[in-house]
């Protein structure tokens, strides 16, 4: 059975109506004054649903725990399908190999019992262990576990998580790191430079190993640094790195969002969430792996204890305000900003058929909304999952 939606695709301005086929786009064409029966309406947009490459946790829910269920995931799943993420990445942070393992075991478990969401987690992001001791570049990484990189550990790991682990996020001056990253490569594995303290000769030899993205760039690094010659100038000129950013306000200024997203370009540039569990949840006190987080009014998320005071630790933001951010903050079009939540990273993950087009023959993975440009604010309708309604804003949850 088909299923029709009518309204505008973004960076068009043609109001089409696309035909959807079981879980595939069958055609888009220009609209019929008989559209009867289509969902939406002239004045909706239509784009392809959000991908999320770092998630840490979502409304309550911490993939750092162990012993995490099934239905802990299925509610971050319907969550983030709220605001427009069909696929995300669970992401889980240094700490010692017991508990890594423990909390990829559960995350494999799921994904093999229960098919529907796995299909929503194309991969699992493993950031740390292997890390930069310093304060600063560790972030809210716990101290005790960042370690020197360990190919023998990350083959252990991987397969705790089912071979489930398609990027992982490691300082390249740690021991044996490099190594690491071209075995990763070889291995179809994103390797991305993040909490690094590296100097700029050793960014480039990360980058000549097969280093491809730079983790939440920006971030986990020093207060102060040499205002020339440092680790995040030289990510922002490698051109062969892409870099997700954090588009909350806190993590990076916006003016600092607009040079570096100048800088990448909109085709190396991706948002992420980096959300934590007190995403999606009032301002409160919450934990974060083994580390207390506050998280203020502002909805700035940082470390709770009296040494960490003002160490950032994730966000609470969600991919919806983070596009809504970024045309504000860096002035790009609402097309480049939807690309870089949905289309840039799926080329990154080697996943555009299944998100970032919206075109006859690939998957009808999508959300539709309404647009007001003058107060730059995306106002989600539908966020529709191989051909489903998934979320419903008329509706109560659906799934």
């Amino acid at each position: 059975m088909s299923q029709r939606i009518l309204g505008r695709v973004v960076g068009q301005t043609e109001l089409i109506e696309l035909t959807l086929q079981g879980s595939t786009i069958l055609s888009v064409q220009p609209a019929r004054s008989e559209s009867i029966n289509a969902v939406g309406g002239a004045n909706c947009w239509i784009a392809s649903a959000f991908f999320d490459v770092q998630v840490n946790g979502f409304a309550g829910v911490d993939f750092n725990s162990p012993g995490l269920s099934s239905d802990a995931i299925w509610h971050v799943i319907t969550r983030l399908r709220e605001k427009g993420v069909a696929f995300f990445c669970p992401t889980v942070i240094t700490h010692s190999f017991e508990h890594l393992a423990a909390c990829l075991g559960a995350l494999d478990r799921v994904c093999r019992e229960e098919p529907s969401a796995a299909s929503c987690i194309p991969a699992i992001h493993l950031e740390g262990p292997w890390i930069s001791r310093e304060d600063g570049p560790r972030g809210a990484h716990p101290l005790e576990h960042a370690r020197n990189a360990d190919w023998d550990e990350f083959l252990r790991l991987q397969e705790s998580a089912g071979g489930r682990i398609r990027m992982v996020t490691l300082a390249p001056e740690v021991p044996g790191a490099l190594t690491v990253i071209e075995r990763l490569v070889a291995a179809g594995i994103v390797a991305a430079i993040g909490h690094t303290a590296a100097s700029p000769d050793t960014i480039r030899q990360a980058v000549q190993a097969g280093a491809r993205m730079c983790t939440h760039l920006g971030n986990g690094s020093h207060l102060q640094m040499p205002r020339h010659h440092n680790y995040v100038w030289e990510q922002l000129a490698a051109d062969d790195l892409w870099a997700s950013f954090i588009v909350d306000g806190h993590h990076l200024p916006p003016s600092v969002v607009k040079c570096m997203v100048r800088a990448k370009g909109g085709q190396r540039s991706i948002l992420t969430s980096d959300a934590i569990s007190a995403a999606g949840m009032p301002p409160g006190r919450y934990r974060l792996g083994a580390v207390d987080i506050v998280v203020q009014p502002s909805y700035r998320a940082e470390r709770a204890d009296g040494a960490g005071s003002g160490i950032l630790a994730g966000s609470a933001i969600d991919l919806l305000r983070g596009v809504e951010n970024v045309i504000r903050f860096a002035g790009v079009s609402l097309p480049e900003a939807i690309a870089m939540a949905s289309a840039n990273p799926a080329r990154l993950m080697g996943l555009s058929r299944r998100v970032g087009t919206v075109e006859p023959g690939h998957d009808a993975n999508l959300i539709v909304f309404d647009w007001e440009a003058d107060s730059g604010s995306l106002q989600l309708q539908q966020t529709i999952m191989e051909g489903q309604v998934v979320y419903d804003a008329g509706k109560a949850r659906v799934a």
